[in-house]
């Protein structure tokens, strides 16, 4: 029978060594030491990745690149054409498509090559993704450090990285038939979303890991709601814009329409509702996607200055850098925007819009981000 205790006695007190290493939350728990380390590693290469593949398939876009090859094989479409037959091959078919009939007939085998490669490269980036994370994936597996809670987590990408590979191919199908000369802009959208959503993902994952998770699950409690929530909306918000400008991209709407803040001289585009019935206008009419883009641009702005301006009253210093700096890029989207539009988007400042945005979408995830989990150490009174 157990002798009986003082009072006094601290808890626990004679049963745990004092110099006994403390246990740590579920995501440090069940993983080899540094294995969270080497996992947010990973997950950056994944990141870095992803971030070329978007703007290489800005790029592939914007050279028309995207539908020179008019098959979709894993395996077999690795593989480029190895001499002059398979090359003629490959154009033979490109032949057969409403782009070439319609936009590029008479064009040189020379120049068909070029095409091909920006697509060509585009794909094998797809395939080498794929790659690295089933790769990364099945080695933190096999040797069973992946962190408790964390096996689904870093599926995920995985498996939105096959969906994406199938968009990829639906968005190109819609190009090969019919009289269409590109992609059509809604399945663009879808397949330009998804890859955003992906990179999102991979950027909050190696927020998390990139510290201890005792240490989230503190910052956790002193979570500014509001801030939180305004961040949520704004990354939201975004999100949407990022959606509306790829229909923007899919139409190639930003190359029409070059006077501003006007449209054609008027407030909205002429002709804003002239197909029917009126709700394919907000998807086809080139001139009402780009009215609806520059509109939802202004909202966002406001929302965003509106967030700032409620940033301030963080007391956490972390917290309201991000945003600062969430609201420069905004800034610096929004005039990037303006002038893309009126110099009817080359494909230079096309592709830096474009990159800018990225940018923007995972500084806006970081804000909210550190609003949800602010940094220990960086309240106001310690600045």
């Amino acid at each position: 029978m157990a002798g009986k205790r003082s009072i006094f006695e601290e808890v626990g007190e004679g049963e745990t060594p004092r110099n006994a290493p403390r246990e740590t939350g579920v995501i440090d728990r069940g993983s080899r030491s540094g294995a969270r380390l080497a996992i947010r590693g990973w997950l950056v290469v994944l990141f870095a990745m992803v971030f070329v593949m978007i703007l290489l398939g800005g790029l592939t876009r914007l050279t028309d690149s995207g539908l020179s090859i008019t098959e979709w094989n894993v395996v077999k479409g690795a593989i480029p054409p190895l001499n002059e037959a398979d090359w003629q091959l490959a154009f033979d078919k490109y032949k057969t498509i409403p782009e070439y009939e319609l936009q590029n007939k008479g064009m040189s085998l020379a120049e068909f090559k070029t095409i091909y490669w920006w697509e060509w490269g585009h794909r094998q980036l797809g395939r080498l993704i794929g790659l690295v994370w089933a790769i990364g994936y099945l080695y933190f597996l096999l040797r069973g450090q992946i962190p408790t809670g964390w096996k689904t987590r870093l599926l995920i990408p995985g498996v939105l990285g096959g969906i994406q590979g199938s968009i990829g191919w639906w968005m190109v199908h819609s190009g090969l038939s019919g009289e269409m000369t590109d992609v059509a802009s809604y399945r663009l959208a879808t397949h330009l979303g998804l890859a955003f959503a992906i990179l999102g993902l991979l950027s909050w994952y190696i927020l998390l890991l990139s510290r201890p998770e005792r240490e989230i699950m503190q910052a956790r409690r002193s979570r500014e709601r509001r801030i939180w929530g305004l961040g949520t909306g704004l990354m939201h918000f975004a999100f949407l814009q990022i959606l509306i400008g790829a229909l923007v991209a899919g139409l190639d709407a930003g190359r029409n329409y070059i006077d501003w803040p006007l449209m054609a001289g008027g407030f909205t585009p002429p002709g804003m509702w002239e197909i029917t019935p009126w709700w394919r206008n907000l998807f086809e009419n080139d001139g009402t996607v780009q009215f609806i883009h520059r509109i939802v641009a202004y909202a966002l702005f406001a929302f965003g200055l509106f967030a700032w301006v409620r940033s301030r009253r963080s007391a956490f210093g972390a917290t309201r850098r991000a945003f600062d700096w969430a609201m420069v890029l905004l800034f610096g989207q929004v005039v990037l925007g303006i002038v893309t539009v009126m110099h009817s988007a080359p494909w230079h400042i096309a592709i830096t819009h474009q990159a800018l945005g990225v940018a923007l979408w995972v500084t806006l995830i970081r804000a909210r981000f550190l609003a949800g989990y602010p940094k220990a150490g960086t309240l106001r009174e310690g600045l």
